[in-house]
Protein backbone atom coordinates (compact mmCIF):
# COMPACT_ATOMS: atom_id res chain seq x y z
CA UNK A 1 0.00 0.00 0.00
CA UNK A 2 1.49 3.38 -0.53
CA UNK A 3 2.39 6.02 1.45
CA UNK A 4 -0.30 8.12 0.05
CA UNK A 5 -3.29 5.66 0.64
CA UNK A 6 -2.17 4.60 4.10
CA UNK A 7 -2.61 8.57 5.15
CA UNK A 8 -6.02 8.67 3.62
CA UNK A 9 -6.96 5.06 5.11
CA UNK A 10 -5.99 6.24 8.69
CA UNK A 11 -7.78 9.48 7.98
CA UNK A 12 -11.18 7.45 7.40
CA UNK A 13 -10.44 5.69 10.69
CA UNK A 14 -9.73 8.25 12.69
CA UNK A 15 -13.60 10.14 11.39
CA UNK A 16 -15.03 7.23 12.54
CA UNK A 17 -13.92 7.12 15.77
CA UNK A 18 -14.24 11.36 16.30
CA UNK A 19 -17.92 10.19 15.10
CA UNK A 20 -18.57 7.43 17.41
CA UNK A 21 -17.23 9.34 20.31
CA UNK A 22 -19.57 12.40 19.64
CA UNK A 23 -22.69 10.01 19.69
CA UNK A 24 -21.73 8.69 22.59
CA UNK A 25 -21.27 11.86 23.93
CA UNK A 26 -24.56 12.97 23.10
CA UNK A 27 -26.33 10.16 24.00
CA UNK A 28 -24.67 8.55 26.45
CA UNK A 29 -27.68 6.55 27.70
CA UNK A 30 -31.66 6.94 27.25
CA UNK A 31 -32.11 9.08 30.25
CA UNK A 32 -29.70 11.39 29.33
CA UNK A 33 -31.03 11.81 26.10
CA UNK A 34 -34.74 12.35 27.33
CA UNK A 35 -34.70 13.03 31.44
CA UNK A 36 -37.02 11.10 32.57
CA UNK A 37 -38.80 9.54 29.87
CA UNK A 38 -37.96 6.09 30.10
CA UNK A 39 -36.98 6.67 33.74
CA UNK A 40 -40.55 8.13 35.28
CA UNK A 41 -40.92 7.95 38.99
CA UNK A 42 -44.07 5.25 39.60
CA UNK A 43 -47.26 7.23 40.99
CA UNK A 44 -49.50 5.19 43.48
CA UNK A 45 -53.53 4.28 43.14
CA UNK A 46 -56.03 5.05 44.89
CA UNK A 47 -57.47 3.91 48.25
CA UNK A 48 -55.09 4.66 51.05
CA UNK A 49 -56.46 6.34 54.15
CA UNK A 50 -55.88 10.30 54.13
CA UNK A 51 -52.58 11.59 53.10
CA UNK A 52 -50.88 8.50 53.41
CA UNK A 53 -51.19 7.89 49.40
CA UNK A 54 -49.08 11.23 48.96
CA UNK A 55 -46.60 10.26 52.29
CA UNK A 56 -45.65 7.42 50.75
CA UNK A 57 -45.69 9.52 47.04
CA UNK A 58 -43.16 11.70 48.40
CA UNK A 59 -41.07 9.11 49.73
CA UNK A 60 -40.67 6.83 46.42
CA UNK A 61 -40.32 10.62 44.75
CA UNK A 62 -37.00 11.40 46.95
CA UNK A 63 -35.23 7.70 46.71
CA UNK A 64 -36.83 6.98 43.53
CA UNK A 65 -33.50 6.32 40.81
CA UNK A 66 -35.00 9.33 38.35
CA UNK A 67 -34.72 11.89 41.46
CA UNK A 68 -31.53 12.07 40.47
CA UNK A 69 -31.07 8.77 37.94
CA UNK A 70 -27.21 7.69 39.41
CA UNK A 71 -27.02 3.65 38.07
CA UNK A 72 -24.41 2.89 40.79
CA UNK A 73 -26.16 4.29 43.57
CA UNK A 74 -26.75 1.41 45.84
CA UNK A 75 -30.86 0.89 46.08
CA UNK A 76 -32.79 2.10 48.66
CA UNK A 77 -34.18 -0.83 50.82
CA UNK A 78 -37.56 -1.60 51.79
CA UNK A 79 -38.86 -4.27 53.94
CA UNK A 80 -42.80 -6.00 54.18
CA UNK A 81 -43.76 -7.75 57.25
CA UNK A 82 -46.67 -10.72 55.19
CA UNK A 83 -49.51 -11.76 57.16
CA UNK A 84 -51.93 -9.02 57.77
CA UNK A 85 -49.68 -6.53 55.88
CA UNK A 86 -49.61 -7.47 52.23
CA UNK A 87 -52.32 -9.95 52.14
CA UNK A 88 -55.54 -9.94 54.06
CA UNK A 89 -55.03 -13.32 57.21
CA UNK A 90 -52.32 -15.54 58.24
CA UNK A 91 -50.81 -17.98 55.24
CA UNK A 92 -48.93 -19.51 58.01
CA UNK A 93 -52.32 -20.51 59.48
CA UNK A 94 -54.04 -21.38 55.91
CA UNK A 95 -50.76 -24.19 55.52
CA UNK A 96 -51.29 -25.24 59.33
CA UNK A 97 -54.83 -25.96 58.22
CA UNK A 98 -53.95 -27.66 55.20
CA UNK A 99 -51.53 -29.52 56.49
CA UNK A 100 -53.63 -30.92 59.03
CA UNK A 101 -57.20 -31.41 56.75
CA UNK A 102 -54.23 -33.57 54.30
CA UNK A 103 -53.11 -35.25 57.04
CA UNK A 104 -49.01 -34.21 56.24
CA UNK A 105 -47.98 -33.53 60.03
CA UNK A 106 -45.76 -36.35 60.98
CA UNK A 107 -45.57 -38.61 64.31
CA UNK A 108 -42.72 -36.84 66.01
CA UNK A 109 -39.63 -39.21 67.19
CA UNK A 110 -40.15 -41.76 69.83
CA UNK A 111 -43.61 -40.63 69.76
CA UNK A 112 -42.45 -37.60 71.81
CA UNK A 113 -43.70 -33.88 71.20
CA UNK A 114 -41.46 -32.49 73.85
CA UNK A 115 -38.83 -33.06 70.45
CA UNK A 116 -41.00 -30.97 68.88
CA UNK A 117 -40.12 -27.54 70.05
CA UNK A 118 -38.26 -27.00 73.67
CA UNK A 119 -40.90 -24.75 75.07
CA UNK A 120 -44.33 -27.23 74.65
CA UNK A 121 -44.89 -28.21 78.23
CA UNK A 122 -45.12 -31.65 79.78
CA UNK A 123 -49.02 -30.76 79.89
CA UNK A 124 -49.27 -30.36 76.16
CA UNK A 125 -46.77 -32.96 74.86
CA UNK A 126 -49.00 -35.20 77.44
CA UNK A 127 -52.34 -33.95 75.87
CA UNK A 128 -50.82 -34.26 72.47
CA UNK A 129 -49.14 -37.90 72.73
CA UNK A 130 -52.65 -39.32 74.28
CA UNK A 131 -54.39 -37.38 71.34
CA UNK A 132 -51.80 -38.94 68.65
CA UNK A 133 -50.12 -41.60 69.22
CA UNK A 134 -52.30 -44.55 68.39
CA UNK A 135 -52.41 -43.68 64.91
CA UNK A 136 -49.38 -43.38 63.45
CA UNK A 137 -45.44 -45.07 63.84
CA UNK A 138 -42.82 -42.44 64.58
CA UNK A 139 -41.70 -40.32 61.49
CA UNK A 140 -45.18 -41.47 59.46
CA UNK A 141 -47.85 -38.93 59.36
CA UNK A 142 -50.43 -38.63 61.36
CA UNK A 143 -54.11 -39.23 59.78
CA UNK A 144 -54.97 -35.96 61.29
CA UNK A 145 -57.81 -35.40 57.44
CA UNK A 146 -59.69 -38.60 58.26
CA UNK A 147 -62.53 -38.92 61.19
CA UNK A 148 -60.26 -41.67 63.17
CA UNK A 149 -57.72 -38.48 63.52
CA UNK A 150 -59.52 -35.88 64.06
CA UNK A 151 -58.96 -35.56 67.80
CA UNK A 152 -55.40 -35.13 67.24
CA UNK A 153 -56.20 -32.34 64.45
CA UNK A 154 -58.18 -31.02 67.25
CA UNK A 155 -55.44 -31.37 69.94
CA UNK A 156 -52.64 -29.85 67.40
CA UNK A 157 -55.02 -27.13 66.48
CA UNK A 158 -55.57 -25.76 69.90
CA UNK A 159 -52.04 -25.44 71.00
CA UNK A 160 -51.44 -24.16 67.60
CA UNK A 161 -53.95 -21.33 67.73
CA UNK A 162 -54.44 -20.69 71.11
CA UNK A 163 -51.09 -21.57 73.11
CA UNK A 164 -53.09 -24.09 75.24
CA UNK A 165 -54.39 -27.53 75.43
CA UNK A 166 -58.27 -28.66 74.61
CA UNK A 167 -58.64 -28.45 78.58
CA UNK A 168 -57.23 -25.04 78.80
CA UNK A 169 -53.42 -25.95 79.99
CA UNK A 170 -50.86 -23.93 79.06
CA UNK A 171 -48.71 -25.19 76.06
CA UNK A 172 -45.77 -23.36 76.10
CA UNK A 173 -43.36 -21.76 78.68
CA UNK A 174 -39.64 -19.87 78.98
CA UNK A 175 -39.10 -18.21 75.91
CA UNK A 176 -38.08 -15.09 75.16
CA UNK A 177 -40.76 -12.78 74.09
CA UNK A 178 -38.89 -10.12 72.44
CA UNK A 179 -37.52 -13.05 69.78
CA UNK A 180 -39.49 -16.10 69.62
CA UNK A 181 -43.20 -16.82 69.43
CA UNK A 182 -43.36 -20.94 70.16
CA UNK A 183 -46.25 -20.69 68.39
CA UNK A 184 -45.43 -19.37 65.37
CA UNK A 185 -42.17 -21.37 65.61
CA UNK A 186 -44.15 -24.84 65.73
CA UNK A 187 -45.69 -24.80 62.66
CA UNK A 188 -42.04 -24.61 61.14
CA UNK A 189 -40.85 -27.68 63.32
CA UNK A 190 -43.95 -29.95 62.45
CA UNK A 191 -42.40 -29.86 58.75
CA UNK A 192 -39.70 -32.01 59.83
CA UNK A 193 -39.49 -34.90 57.38
CA UNK A 194 -40.45 -32.91 54.60
CA UNK A 195 -38.31 -31.06 51.98
CA UNK A 196 -38.66 -27.16 50.80
CA UNK A 197 -40.11 -28.43 47.92
CA UNK A 198 -42.49 -30.49 49.43
CA UNK A 199 -43.40 -27.36 51.51
CA UNK A 200 -43.53 -24.98 48.41
CA UNK A 201 -46.37 -27.98 46.94
CA UNK A 202 -47.99 -27.56 50.07
CA UNK A 203 -48.29 -24.26 50.57
CA UNK A 204 -48.70 -23.70 46.59
CA UNK A 205 -52.54 -25.61 47.17
CA UNK A 206 -53.38 -23.63 50.29
CA UNK A 207 -52.61 -20.62 48.54
CA UNK A 208 -54.92 -22.13 46.01
CA UNK A 209 -57.79 -23.01 47.92
CA UNK A 210 -57.97 -20.02 50.06
CA UNK A 211 -57.64 -17.43 47.34
CA UNK A 212 -60.38 -19.33 45.74
CA UNK A 213 -62.59 -19.38 48.47
CA UNK A 214 -65.18 -16.69 49.23
CA UNK A 215 -64.31 -13.94 51.57
CA UNK A 216 -65.65 -14.78 55.07
CA UNK A 217 -65.19 -18.34 54.34
CA UNK A 218 -64.29 -21.26 56.98
CA UNK A 219 -63.13 -24.83 56.56
CA UNK A 220 -63.29 -27.82 58.91
CA UNK A 221 -60.62 -29.02 60.78
CA UNK A 222 -60.75 -32.27 63.00
CA UNK A 223 -64.03 -31.59 64.45
CA UNK A 224 -64.02 -27.54 64.18
CA UNK A 225 -63.63 -24.22 62.02
CA UNK A 226 -61.14 -22.35 60.93
CA UNK A 227 -60.67 -19.25 59.16
CA UNK A 228 -60.29 -20.55 55.09
CA UNK A 229 -59.45 -17.66 52.53
CA UNK A 230 -56.54 -14.93 52.12
CA UNK A 231 -56.27 -11.72 49.90
CA UNK A 232 -53.64 -9.95 48.89
CA UNK A 233 -54.26 -6.25 49.54
CA UNK A 234 -53.89 -4.29 46.07
CA UNK A 235 -52.75 -1.16 47.97
CA UNK A 236 -50.07 -3.14 49.01
CA UNK A 237 -49.02 -5.06 45.27
CA UNK A 238 -49.21 -1.55 43.89
CA UNK A 239 -46.96 0.16 46.25
CA UNK A 240 -44.73 -3.46 46.55
CA UNK A 241 -44.58 -2.68 42.14
CA UNK A 242 -44.29 0.88 42.54
CA UNK A 243 -41.30 0.50 45.13
CA UNK A 244 -39.55 -2.05 42.62
CA UNK A 245 -39.88 -0.08 39.60
CA UNK A 246 -38.66 3.06 41.46
CA UNK A 247 -35.38 0.82 42.34
CA UNK A 248 -35.81 0.07 45.44
CA UNK A 249 -34.55 -3.48 46.38
CA UNK A 250 -37.74 -4.60 48.20
CA UNK A 251 -37.74 -7.88 50.80
CA UNK A 252 -40.35 -9.53 52.72
CA UNK A 253 -39.59 -10.45 56.63
CA UNK A 254 -42.10 -12.65 58.11
CA UNK A 255 -42.70 -14.99 61.01
CA UNK A 256 -44.40 -17.38 58.92
CA UNK A 257 -42.07 -20.41 57.57
CA UNK A 258 -39.63 -19.36 54.72
CA UNK A 259 -40.76 -21.55 51.74
CA UNK A 260 -44.83 -21.04 52.42
CA UNK A 261 -43.50 -17.40 52.25
CA UNK A 262 -41.58 -17.91 49.12
CA UNK A 263 -44.77 -19.42 47.66
CA UNK A 264 -46.93 -16.25 48.09
CA UNK A 265 -44.40 -13.96 47.70
CA UNK A 266 -44.55 -14.50 43.98
CA UNK A 267 -47.90 -13.02 43.75
CA UNK A 268 -46.36 -9.78 44.33
CA UNK A 269 -43.21 -10.21 42.29
CA UNK A 270 -40.85 -11.18 45.13
CA UNK A 271 -38.63 -14.01 44.23
CA UNK A 272 -37.47 -16.28 46.79
CA UNK A 273 -33.81 -14.57 47.72
CA UNK A 274 -35.83 -11.36 48.42
CA UNK A 275 -37.67 -13.83 51.11
CA UNK A 276 -36.80 -14.03 54.79
CA UNK A 277 -39.03 -16.26 57.24
CA UNK A 278 -38.40 -19.01 59.47
CA UNK A 279 -36.07 -21.47 58.33
CA UNK A 280 -35.35 -25.35 59.67
CA UNK A 281 -32.08 -27.24 59.65
CA UNK A 282 -31.59 -29.27 57.55
CA UNK A 283 -30.33 -33.13 56.79
CA UNK A 284 -28.00 -33.98 54.70
CA UNK A 285 -30.93 -35.58 52.56
CA UNK A 286 -32.41 -32.28 52.52
CA UNK A 287 -35.55 -33.25 54.79
CA UNK A 288 -36.41 -30.83 57.44
CA UNK A 289 -35.20 -31.27 60.92
CA UNK A 290 -37.65 -29.94 64.07
CA UNK A 291 -34.51 -27.70 64.74
CA UNK A 292 -33.91 -24.08 63.35
CA UNK A 293 -31.60 -21.61 62.12
CA UNK A 294 -29.68 -19.21 64.33
CA UNK A 295 -29.12 -15.41 63.62
CA UNK A 296 -26.68 -12.79 65.80
CA UNK A 297 -25.06 -15.00 68.85
CA UNK A 298 -27.67 -17.72 68.34
CA UNK A 299 -26.36 -20.94 66.33
CA UNK A 300 -28.75 -22.90 64.34
CA UNK A 301 -30.44 -25.64 66.35
CA UNK A 302 -30.38 -22.98 69.48
CA UNK A 303 -34.61 -22.80 68.55
CA UNK A 304 -34.26 -19.45 70.25
CA UNK A 305 -34.38 -17.04 68.27
CA UNK A 306 -37.30 -16.24 64.83
CA UNK A 307 -38.31 -13.50 62.43
CA UNK A 308 -40.06 -12.34 65.58
CA UNK A 309 -39.77 -8.98 67.13
CA UNK A 310 -35.93 -8.29 67.75
CA UNK A 311 -35.06 -11.44 66.29
CA UNK A 312 -36.79 -9.89 62.54
CA UNK A 313 -34.12 -6.83 63.22
CA UNK A 314 -31.57 -9.32 63.65
CA UNK A 315 -32.62 -11.11 60.46
CA UNK A 316 -32.71 -8.15 58.10
CA UNK A 317 -29.41 -7.13 59.40
CA UNK A 318 -27.84 -10.13 58.71
CA UNK A 319 -29.63 -11.18 55.38
CA UNK A 320 -29.96 -8.10 53.74
CA UNK A 321 -27.50 -5.82 54.92
CA UNK A 322 -24.42 -8.75 55.59
CA UNK A 323 -24.18 -7.98 59.37
CA UNK A 324 -22.81 -11.11 61.21
CA UNK A 325 -22.72 -12.04 64.58
CA UNK A 326 -23.78 -10.39 67.78
CA UNK A 327 -23.54 -7.39 66.16
CA UNK A 328 -26.60 -8.23 63.56
CA UNK A 329 -28.98 -8.25 66.67
CA UNK A 330 -27.75 -4.34 67.36
CA UNK A 331 -29.72 -1.18 65.42
CA UNK A 332 -27.34 -0.20 62.66
CA UNK A 333 -26.22 3.17 61.35
CA UNK A 334 -28.92 4.99 59.35
CA UNK A 335 -26.83 4.53 56.25
CA UNK A 336 -27.09 0.08 56.90
CA UNK A 337 -31.29 0.27 57.56
CA UNK A 338 -33.80 0.05 55.67
CA UNK A 339 -35.81 3.70 54.15
CA UNK A 340 -39.16 2.14 54.61
CA UNK A 341 -40.84 -0.44 56.32
CA UNK A 342 -44.35 -1.91 56.73
CA UNK A 343 -46.51 -3.74 59.15
CA UNK A 344 -48.72 -4.77 61.65
CA UNK A 345 -48.35 -6.26 64.76
CA UNK A 346 -46.05 -5.88 68.02
CA UNK A 347 -44.13 -8.50 66.37
CA UNK A 348 -42.62 -5.98 64.06
CA UNK A 349 -42.24 -2.98 65.97
CA UNK A 350 -37.73 -3.19 65.95
CA UNK A 351 -37.94 -3.70 62.38
CA UNK A 352 -40.34 -0.62 61.99
CA UNK A 353 -38.33 1.23 64.17
CA UNK A 354 -35.46 0.76 62.45
CA UNK A 355 -36.60 2.41 58.92
CA UNK A 356 -35.22 5.81 58.36
CA UNK A 357 -37.51 7.99 55.94
CA UNK A 358 -41.27 6.27 56.62
CA UNK A 359 -43.04 3.97 58.62
CA UNK A 360 -46.17 2.24 57.77
CA UNK A 361 -49.13 1.00 60.27
CA UNK A 362 -51.78 -1.09 59.02
CA UNK A 363 -54.22 -1.10 62.44
CA UNK A 364 -54.90 -4.07 64.03
CA UNK A 365 -55.08 -2.42 66.91
CA UNK A 366 -52.22 -3.75 68.65
CA UNK A 367 -50.59 -2.13 71.54
CA UNK A 368 -46.88 -1.34 71.47
CA UNK A 369 -47.25 -1.04 67.68
CA UNK A 370 -50.16 1.69 67.59
CA UNK A 371 -48.67 3.35 70.90
CA UNK A 372 -45.78 4.37 68.82
CA UNK A 373 -47.44 4.83 65.68
CA UNK A 374 -49.36 7.43 67.13
CA UNK A 375 -46.94 8.69 69.55
CA UNK A 376 -45.27 9.55 66.16
CA UNK A 377 -42.39 11.21 68.17
CA UNK A 378 -39.88 11.59 65.27
CA UNK A 379 -43.30 12.34 62.30
CA UNK A 380 -42.24 9.23 60.37
CA UNK A 381 -45.35 6.82 61.20
CA UNK A 382 -48.18 6.84 59.06
CA UNK A 383 -51.09 4.46 60.34
CA UNK A 384 -53.72 3.09 57.66
CA UNK A 385 -56.68 0.86 58.31
CA UNK A 386 -56.79 -2.64 57.16
CA UNK A 387 -57.64 -2.76 53.28
CA UNK A 388 -60.23 -5.13 53.85
CA UNK A 389 -62.64 -5.82 57.00
CA UNK A 390 -60.88 -3.04 59.26
CA UNK A 391 -60.83 -3.31 62.83
CA UNK A 392 -63.57 -0.89 64.20
CA UNK A 393 -62.58 2.23 66.44
CA UNK A 394 -61.15 1.01 69.84
CA UNK A 395 -62.86 2.94 72.57
CA UNK A 396 -60.63 2.56 75.44
CA UNK A 397 -57.07 4.08 74.71
CA UNK A 398 -54.51 2.17 74.35
CA UNK A 399 -52.80 1.61 77.37
CA UNK A 400 -49.05 2.93 76.79
CA UNK A 401 -47.90 4.12 79.91
CA UNK A 402 -48.65 0.98 81.76
CA UNK A 403 -49.00 -2.31 79.54
CA UNK A 404 -47.91 -1.83 76.34
CA UNK A 405 -44.85 -3.10 76.17
CA UNK A 406 -43.75 -7.53 76.96
CA UNK A 407 -40.35 -7.40 78.22
CA UNK A 408 -38.45 -10.62 77.31
CA UNK A 409 -39.40 -12.03 80.14
CA UNK A 410 -42.99 -11.51 79.29
CA UNK A 411 -43.87 -8.37 81.80
CA UNK A 412 -45.96 -5.86 80.77
CA UNK A 413 -44.50 -2.79 81.15
CA UNK A 414 -44.68 0.87 79.71
CA UNK A 415 -43.90 1.96 76.29
CA UNK A 416 -40.81 4.19 75.99
CA UNK A 417 -39.22 6.44 73.50
CA UNK A 418 -35.91 6.27 72.44
CA UNK A 419 -34.96 9.00 74.60
CA UNK A 420 -36.69 6.81 77.78
CA UNK A 421 -39.56 8.99 78.41
CA UNK A 422 -42.93 6.62 78.40
CA UNK A 423 -45.27 7.63 75.91
CA UNK A 424 -49.05 8.62 77.26
CA UNK A 425 -51.80 6.50 76.65
CA UNK A 426 -53.04 7.04 73.01
CA UNK A 427 -56.51 7.34 71.10
CA UNK A 428 -57.44 5.40 68.09
CA UNK A 429 -58.33 7.52 65.23
CA UNK A 430 -57.51 5.87 62.68
CA UNK A 431 -60.00 3.10 61.70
Amino acid sequence: MSPRHTTRRLQRLAAAAITAAALVAVAPSAEAAHPGAPCTTPQLKDGWYGDNRARLQQLIDRHARCNPYRPTRAKPVAVFDWDNTVVKNDVGDATMFWLLRNSKIRQPARGDWSTTSRFLTPAAAKALAEACAPLARPGTPLPTGTPAGAGCADEVHAVYATAATRTGAAAFTGWDHRTMEPGYAWLAQLMQGWTARDIRGFAAAARTENLAAPVGATQQVGTGRATGWVRYYDQQKDLVNSLRRAGFDVWISSASPQPVVEVWAQGVGIDAGRVIGIRNTTTRAGTYTPHLKGCGSVPDGADTMITYIDGKRCWINQEVFGVRGPAAEKVQPAARRQVFAAGDSDTDISFLRDATGLRLAVNRNKNELMCRAYDNSDGKWIVNPMFIEPKPHRSSPYPCSTTGYVDHDGTPGPVRRDDTTVIPDQTDTVF
